[in-house]
């Protein structure tokens, strides 16, 4: 395998990326890029890639979620703020009904590039370039907008730094607080329709009573008020991932400083495509979405070149196959792993495959498809004697009706009142909470069936 650099993806087939009509421009901007700050550094990656180690053995759960794409004009520091708040209380459940930590990774701080079906498509009765993601073009439906625009790329960096900005401070400035934290989610279960939920609730309140009776309130621990909190995005735009790419002093190995994992879409997983070598050469942990089309012979080669050295946690497989299709396709790319010998997490993403488009033409995602998907990913993993090491969901802190279903039974009739993805359908924060109590019914299932193996 030739060395890397972090250009030789220039040499290697590219898809879904932008052909930009001023290459000048680009450079400029690409220069300028160059010269900024990375936004992560490589200490908290090489972090994250132990914890995701430990998720892989079972002694962790990856909790993975945030927007389909960020958007420039719904940028508020609100919308930061619920998205991780709910991201919070999930992991507080999952981390009861694991009884394991939980890692918790945004969608947030670089999600702004979407790959897309077709390279056109026809709005209105116009035939258009796609909407690429706020990054590259403009969602408005004109020829003028959705030509790709280098320049984006700077306001998608100012963003991204704002965001982890904020980030880092409700991480660790008092906002993460257990006690605070799970006073939301009894709010959550106050509510008739989500009372199946109150016992867990007050498991958990009984047994955060019992650690303050000990003395280990958050007040007296700081590590109670505080959490480890990461971000990842998709790495399709990869003249913003090579600008921001940097060489680490301390191990003198190369950060992909645009985030603390990246992943390679299912569509540009190609083994000698210019994503996977751009990605094999970055030390951050790397996601793989993998599809019903994913072979097991791919599958391999992707492995051995994502990571050579078969490091744990350096690599995570998001399965993504929809609602009834799991049992079809997981157990062969397991299969695969076994026969390497690979070290990875096995992570479901239930939202991808589970997209249709309902009667009021709205495109949406039932619940009960995401739910079922998720259990099913549980159910092969338990047949195969595998670990299923987390959960990926594109979901929002807001109120939206996008996801149809949940305790408030969102229908078809009700997408359209608030219906504000510029791309993906995502969960609202109650059918995101909801979706942790029942997940984390699962891992304790899981949990009690391994005790009482072990006996």
């Amino acid at each position: 395998m030739t060395e890397w650099q972090k250009s030789n993806w220039r040499n290697k087939p590219r898809i879904q990326m932008p052909d930009y009509p001023d290459a000048a421009a680009l450079t400029s901007v690409e220069a300028q890029l160059s010269k900024y700050p990375p936004l992560v550094f490589a200490g908290e990656a090489r972090k994250l890639k132990k914890a995701l180690g430990a998720a892989s053995r079972g002694e962790a759960f990856l909790l993975q979620g945030g927007d389909c794409a960020e958007a420039f004009d719904q940028f508020s520091a609100n919308a930061i703020r619920d998205t991780f708040k709910v991201m919070l209380q999930m992991a507080m459940v999952l981390t009861y009904g694991a009884k394991v930590p939980v890692v918790k990774v945004g969608r947030m701080a670089g999600q702004f590039a979407k790959p897309r079906s077709a390279p056109t498509e026809v709005v209105n009765g116009l035939e258009l370039p796609s909407y690429r993601g706020d990054i590259i073009n403009e969602l408005e439906p004109t020829l003028e907008a959705r030509i790709p625009r280098p320049e984006k790329m700077l306001q998608a960096y100012l963003q991204a730094a704002a965001t982890l900005n904020l980030l880092r401070a409700f991480s660790t400035g008092g906002y993460a607080d257990v006690h605070q934290v799970h006073s939301w989610t009894l709010g959550f279960t106050e509510s008739e329709k989500a009372s199946r939920f109150r016992d867990m609730a007050a498991r958990i309140s009984d047994t955060l009573d019992f650690m303050k009776a000990a003395g280990l309130d958050s007040a007296a621990r700081h590590e109670l008020q505080t959490v480890d909190f990461y971000t990842s995005h998709e790495a399709l735009l990869l003249e913003y991932e090579e600008a921001l790419c940097r060489n680490d002093s301390t191990s003198g190995k190369w950060l992909a400083g645009s985030g603390h994992m990246i992943w390679i879409g299912d569509r540009t997983r190609q083994p000698d495509g210019a994503h996977v070598e751009f990605c094999r050469g970055v030390l951050n942990p790397i996601g793989l979405k993998c599809g019903p089309t994913t072979t097991a012979d791919d599958l391999k080669v992707l492995m051995k070149k994502l990571n050579p050295e078969n490091e744990a946690g350096k690599l995570t497989l998001i399965a993504r196959f929809g609602a009834g299709k799991v049992g079809e396709h997981l157990p062969r790319l397991v299969k695969a792993v076994r026969e390497e010998g690979a070290n990875v997490v096995w992570v479901c993403d239930p939202m991808h495959g589970n997209t249709i488009k309902s009667s009021s033409g709205y495109k949406t995602r039932p619940f009960d498809s995401v739910l079922r998907e998720v259990r099913e990913f549980f159910g092969v993993h338990k047949a195969e004697g595998t670990i299923p090491g987390g959960v990926h969901f594109e979901m929002t802190g807001q109120d939206v009706t996008e996801c149809t279903g949940g305790v408030h039974a969102v229908s078809d009739e009700d997408l359209s009142d608030r219906y504000h993805t510029a791309c993906d359908p995502r969960l609202n924060a109650s059918q995101s909470l909801e979706l942790a109590f029942l997940v984390a019914e699962e891992l304790s299932n899981l949990r009690l069936e391994r005790q009482a193996a072990a006996v």
